[in-house]
């Protein structure tokens, strides 16, 4: 189950597990079409490229390209994953379309040369036990999750060179395993969530693996990876699986919901980016703060919950059991950056909203009205509007 939003347009897309995609009107909350074929699998991801094409992804390990305009057939659909597809980004600057699956791979797109047959397309980057991977706002970083507990970091991003396993700087992370654990030429699928998965986590890379441009004046060049495990409360000692990543609008932070390896608890939690290299080359990198967290009711536990950000940042979204709690940095609003706490402080509950009849698996700000949509397992759609 996945909502997304077309900001010029009201169009709400659903993403489906039985095949189809729907797209409602979310102002007047009626229903537009069906695309009961779309895949021939479950549907797990839709994005927004522009104000009319819109692509989707599925566990029949292909990418679909729409056009709002002639929904009766796809543009095209592409072939290039060998395992099930779950996420897709893109990169407005160099109009690159870029996916992630099961199979580990982070796949470039070029959608400029897109025909019947398919785009070009080549393998950007591998690791194992992916779960989700995110472009920041202006493109300049990928963040890519892992069922295992890391969160891998490319910065300076640069699409158009391909990484080889061992091609790249490594930046120094804490606790972290080898480069040869997080990487490898070899296909492994993730773990499925809510089931052990031990990493040996106590070495930090090996300096071998530095680029000696990176410890230049603590520079770091095009694409250099950082490997780090998120700190996540409780979770010091047993490790987790971080199931859900999304991205502050401004490119201030990043907002994780991880679930611990026994499954018995479950976190929402976010990271302040801190900028810059660390004063002495030897010196761990670390790029995230923990600054806010708060515990979550871990109801329809091995489900992946997906939660956002609304449009400013200010508040969080976060499904909760049979609904969606609306969480803040404080009990005002106010910006991450005006109150970001010395330590790790709870996120603030501003309200909850209770609507469905099973467990919710995600939920959406709209961009522009004043709105939220929330889906749940059964497969109904809420639509909360504020009462003024």
């Amino acid at each position: 189950f996945c909502l997304a939003l077309l900001p010029c347009r009201s169009v709400l897309t659903v993403a489906c597990e039985q095949t189809e995609v729907l797209l409602f009107d979310p102002v007047s909350s009626k229903h537009i079409q069906t695309l009961s074929e779309a895949h021939e699998d479950c549907v797990n991801n839709i994005r927004f490229l522009d104000n009319r094409l819109f692509a989707t992804c599925s566990d029949d390990t292909t990418i679909a390209l729409w056009d709002l305009r002639k929904l009766n057939t796809k543009v095209c659909t592409l072939h290039g994953h060998t395992s099930w597809v779950k996420n897709i980004e893109y990169d407005t600057n160099t109009r690159l379309l870029v996916t992630s699956g099961f199979d580990g791979n982070v796949i470039i797109w070029d959608t400029n040369r897109c025909t019947e047959d398919g785009c070009p397309h080549k393998k950007f980057f591998h690791t194992r036990f992916l779960m989700r991977m995110r472009l920041t706002p202006d493109c300049s970083k990928m963040l890519i999750s892992t069922s295992s507990g890391y969160l891998l970091i490319l910065h300076d991003l640069d699409l158009n060179k391909s990484l080889e396993v061992g091609s790249y700087p490594v930046l120094r992370a804490r606790r972290t395993t080898s480069s040869s654990d997080i990487t490898s030429s070899g296909s492994s699928g993730p773990r499925n969530v809510g089931s052990p998965c031990h990493q040996n986590d106590s070495g930090l890379l090996s300096e071998k693996h530095m680029s000696r441009s990176s410890q230049r004046e603590g520079g770091s060049p095009r694409n250099s990876l950082e490997v780090l495990t998120p700190e996540v409360p409780g979770e010091r000692d047993r490790g987790n699986c971080i199931t859900s990543l999304q991205l502050h609008p401004k490119g201030w932070a990043t907002l994780l919901r991880c679930s611990s390896n026994t499954d018995d608890q479950e976190w929402t939690c976010v990271y302040e980016f801190q900028e810059g290299a660390p004063v002495r080359p030897v010196s761990p990198r670390c790029s995230l703060r923990l600054t806010h967290c708060i515990e979550e009711a871990n109801v329809g536990r091995g489900y992946i919950k997906e939660l956002c950000f609304s449009p400013d940042g200010r508040m969080i979204s976060s499904p909760h059991g049979f609904g969606i709690r609306l969480l803040g940095f404080d009990a005002q609003c106010s910006e991450l950056i005006d109150c970001l706490p010395k330590e790790a402080s709870p996120l603030k509950e501003i309200r909850s909203l209770y609507s469905h009849n099973d467990v919710v698996l995600t939920t959406k700000f709209s961009p522009t009205h004043c709105q939220i949509a929330s889906g749940c397992l059964s497969g109904r759609v809420s639509l909360y509007q504020p009462k003024f």
